[in-house]
């Protein structure tokens, strides 16, 4: 067994990145490595909640913000990229002095771009391989595909063949070598529980339009007949719970405690971000979405499972309570039952 110490470093937008490295973590634990946790903001936080065992550290602040107005998201990104490249450059120079500091014998990055080295095996985690930004999709793939190209290996959380739950985003027709596709990773399990909530939503991502949805769907609980659990998605000190009617707000849930919620609900309405996307597929439940008005990867993916006749889908600004009624017309998603060979991805780090 091995005891090497492995950087596992998610990008801060929203809590995707960071969930979807909780079974990363676990199998590294499992595998007999030691995990360090690099992040910043509410990502590092969730997972020092996760994980209060393991070393944290802090990286650069990437200072991703949407725009209130979705129309105006793009030229948001593209004012904020000046600090974006800042933090991408004070990444590399942390993470060389990191290796030596802290003896780091190899490093998975999720989407943080400035995360890798040439001294040890470094891998790069993300469904994007095509990143769409509209008018401007080619050149922002094509950064992307040659940042890519610095790691050792790029592990997509996807399925290779069709049908597949990334589409267009995690495919190429000729992809590079270092292109692994390792199947769904989702921290949560499917498991026999009696029904004890009629909706679950699940917010996520980041502000204002997180703030904006709450905002909205609260208003919109008034006309939901039937039991509702509503997590927010902002992590804090101490958990929050409030009951409001029919309604139970939590401010936040742990990963055991989404699990349940999970479970107990009998459908769920959300974003249409690619970590939900994969916790619903591993569990095999029906949902609505919402994508984050704007971001072209959700729109994108919205569109393709409702084609699918998988979820149906509605603009945040057009969406209503009986919207959800659309649901029972839809197949919902469902496992692709793919298990992760956990002990030959991490061969990479033991020189095979």
């Amino acid at each position: 067994m091995s005891s090497k110490k492995i950087l596992v470093a998610p990008l801060n937008w929203g809590l995707g990145h960071a969930t979807r490295c909780i079974p990363i973590i676990e199998a590294l634990e499992n595998n007999g490595y030691t995990p360090i946790i690099a992040s910043d903001g509410v990502a590092l936080q969730m997972l020092q909640k996760e994980f209060p065992h393991l070393q944290s550290l802090e990286l650069p602040s990437y200072h991703i913000e949407y725009a209130k107005n979705g129309a105006f998201f793009k030229w948001k990104m593209i004012k904020n990229s000046p600090k974006m490249i800042e933090a991408i450059l004070q990444e590399k120079k942390t993470i060389r002095q990191w290796i030596d500091e802290y003896d780091i014998a190899g490093i998975i990055s999720d989407n943080r771009l400035g995360v890798y080295s040439k001294k040890i095996p470094s891998v790069f985690i993300t469904h994007q391989l095509n990143v769409l930004t509209g008018n401007t999709t080619w050149i922002s793939s094509k950064v992307h595909q040659h940042i890519i190209k610095k790691f050792n290996q790029c592990w997509i959380p996807d399925v290779e063949t069709k049908p597949n739950l990334s589409g267009k985003l995690g495919h190429l027709e000729n992809p590079e070598e270092n292109i692994k596709y390792i199947g769904p990773l989702s921290r949560l399990h499917r498991k026999p529980t009696d029904k004890k909530y009629d909706l679950m939503v699940i917010l996520s991502g980041p502000e204002p339009q997180r703030g904006m949805l709450e905002a909205q769907l609260t208003q919109e609980m008034g006309q939901f007949k039937g039991k509702v659990v509503f997590i927010k998605g902002k992590i804090e000190p101490e958990q929050k719970i409030e009951q409001v009617g029919n309604v139970t707000y939590y401010n936040f849930m742990n990963t055991e405690e989404l699990e349940n919620t999970f479970n107990e609900s009998e459908i769920v309405l959300c974003r249409s971000g690619y970590t939900t996307i994969m916790d619903l597929a591993q569990l095999g439940k029906k949902a609505f979405f919402i994508p984050t008005p704007g971001q072209y990867e959700q729109e994108y993916l919205a569109k393709k499972l409702k084609k699918e006749g998988l979820v149906p889908f509605a603009r945040q600004e057009d969406f209503k309570i009986e919207n959800l009624m659309e649901i029972d017309l839809f197949k919902g998603l469902k496992n692709f039952g793919t298990a992760i060979t956990w002990n030959k991805l991490f061969c990479l780090f033991e020189g095979k």
